[in-house]
């Protein structure tokens, strides 16, 4: 699968001037408010006329505003997920389910209606109406309804902005599961780093209406400059479960030449993994420390070190092959005479880390 997107749009004040290429995944286009994303995601859908637009999926031209083609948006066969779920109040789940099905050419019917259910785990909810649901089993009812129309690319605008931190951490392995055991392209709107970098295969960071930065995640959720709060800044690494310990609910996840302790016991040994290891939870020293309760120490090099006007320094390390990112005080680097080229460990708290 191919997308690609070319979109100028003036709307009052604000211009949108973006474009980019998905080779299918998911694609995350991520930003803070107003930079631009559901605007883009619209003139995708096709629920936007731009002012100017080249929208083609696989050589099939949906916008060309230079060709005057426009394929209404019923015609594209793509799925919509918004930031509500906006089910039918008077049909049950199962209905509103149905009722996507509909929407599917009977030729192109991709996967069945068991199928959908047990790939998002609402077996218990069919026959409930949707006033009996959470707003986490709304949004997988939703999702569920997008699928069943056997959508050639389903877009999801801020489908959990609308959900406490408890909703999202019940649904954000339902969308794992759609992301790695369906084949539909997924362009996905979020201004979430930690949604973004455990869901995405590929970024689009969008700033003021233009494209940023693009890539794979891991490298650009790897660079400070993507985030719009420095807080947020860390490195996104890869792995995979080498074993696990249910007493200590730990399991040990091995990168290129090191290994970390990462919390939770439920990862399967074998099993690819995402960390994010935020940068202001990494510190430093010069000589390998004794007597800490930090199970992740590594060993590394400073590649860059970077000052903020905020008193702070970021410093990138290679440890093995693994750039580490870390949020320290300019006072601190100075009294450690940090520079590029210099040996040093980080030290990183288990219950710090995200997967």
């Amino acid at each position: 699968m191919t997308l690609i997107v070319e979109a100028r749009q003036r709307l009052g004040a604000f211009s949108l001037d973006a474009a980019f290429t998905s080779e299918g995944g998911v694609t995350a286009l991520f930003g803070r408010s107003g930079s631009g994303k559901t605007s883009l995601i619209r003139i995708i859908a096709g629920l936007a006329r731009p002012d100017e637009a080249l929208v083609a999926l696989d050589g099939e031209r949906l916008t060309d505003t230079a060709a005057g083609i426009f394929v209404p948006k019923h015609r594209r066969r793509f799925g919509y997920v918004f930031q509500e779920a906006r089910l039918f109040p008077h049909l049950s789940v199962r209905a509103n389910l149905s009722y996507g099905r509909w929407f599917a050419p009977r030729a192109a019917r991709g996967e069945s209606l068991d199928r959908i259910v047990e790939l998002l785990g609402i077996e218990t909810l069919l026959e409930r109406s949707p006033a009996r649901l959470s707003g986490g089993e709304k949004q997988r009812v939703a999702i569920g309804r997008a699928l069943l129309s056997s959508p050639r690319l389903l877009l999801m605008d801020e489908p959990l902005a609308a959900l406490d931190e408890a909703r999202k951490a019940e649904i954000l392995p339902y969308l794992e599961r759609l992301r790695d055991e369906t084949e539909i392209p997924i362009v996905y709107v979020s201004h979430s780093i930690a949604e973004v970098a455990r869901l995405a295969n590929q970024v689009i960071v969008m700033r003021d209406g233009r494209v940023e930065a693009a890539g794979p995640a891991v490298d650009i959720l790897s660079r400070s400059s993507a985030t719009a709060d420095r807080r947020e800044a860390g490195a996104l690494l890869q792995g995979v479960v080498e074993s696990s310990d249910a007493h200590h609910n730990l399991s040990i996840v091995a990168l290129k030449s090191c290994r970390l302790h990462v919390p939770g016991a439920a990862l399967a040994p074998g099993k690819p993994v995402r960390i994010r290891i935020p940068s202001r939870d990494v510190m430093l020293a010069t000589a390998r420390p004794e007597g800490l309760s930090a199970l992740n120490i590594l060993d590394g090099r400073i590649d860059q070190i970077s000052s903020d006007e905020d008193g702070t320094v970021e410093i990138r390390l290679d440890c093995g092959g693994v750039a580490i990112l870390s949020r320290i005080t300019a006072l601190s680097c100075e009294r450690l005479d940090l520079q590029p080229g210099k040996t040093v460990f980080a030290i990183i708290k288990t219950v710090a880390l995200e997967t």
